[in-house]
């Protein structure tokens, strides 16, 4: 009988072990057949919003700026004399100013006798060692759009531009 009694319980073992396999038989195919397929779509939609294939890339494109084309005023030729010990050292200059917009340039022409009178003092306090090299140039440049604005009171003028420079 103790041989009878090893074979049920060893049944009943069998038993009790079937419904649990089957547990974790249906947990990994809900992870293997739901959840992983899930996480994996997720996953690629993430991919493709990010890379800008779909919707990503219209932010980008709200965001740039349209251009406008510049807009430059051409100011009289300038001839004047430097200072500095004899001979004598002339500097003829042509430049234009490039303006934020063509609104602006009514209001540029309408200050522009504080504006050349602001440039003719400051020329002619040059010397011809003042417009050596690139350094010299930079100055000229920096000094003439800190004029500007000045005279304007508010900056309507973006940069100033040299077509012309002539040290003698």
């Amino acid at each position: 009988m103790a041989a009878v009694d090893a074979d049920i319980s060893e049944d009943d073992e069998q038993e009790t072990s079937a419904p649990e396999k089957k547990k974790r038989l249906a947990g990994k195919v809900i992870v293997l057949y739901v959840v992983l397929p899930a996480l994996l779509l997720i996953g690629a939609g993430a991919g493709v919003y990010m890379s800008g294939i779909l919707g990503g890339g219209e932010s980008d494109e709200a965001v740039a700026e349209v251009k406008v084309d510049p807009v430059f005023y051409d100011l009289p030729d300038f001839l004047v004399n430097l200072s500095g010990p004899p001979p004598q050292h002339y500097l003829k200059l042509r430049v234009a100013l490039q303006v934020k917009s063509k609104e602006a340039v009514p209001q540029l022409e309408m200050l522009m006798p504080r504006v050349l009178d602001g440039f003719q003092t400051f020329l002619r306090e040059l010397r011809p060692e003042d417009l050596e090299g690139s350094r010299g140039m930079l100055y000229l440049k920096e000094e003439l759009l800190r004029r500007l604005n000045l005279a304007t009171q508010e900056p309507i003028v973006t940069d100033v531009l040299f077509k012309e420079i002539i040290v003698q």
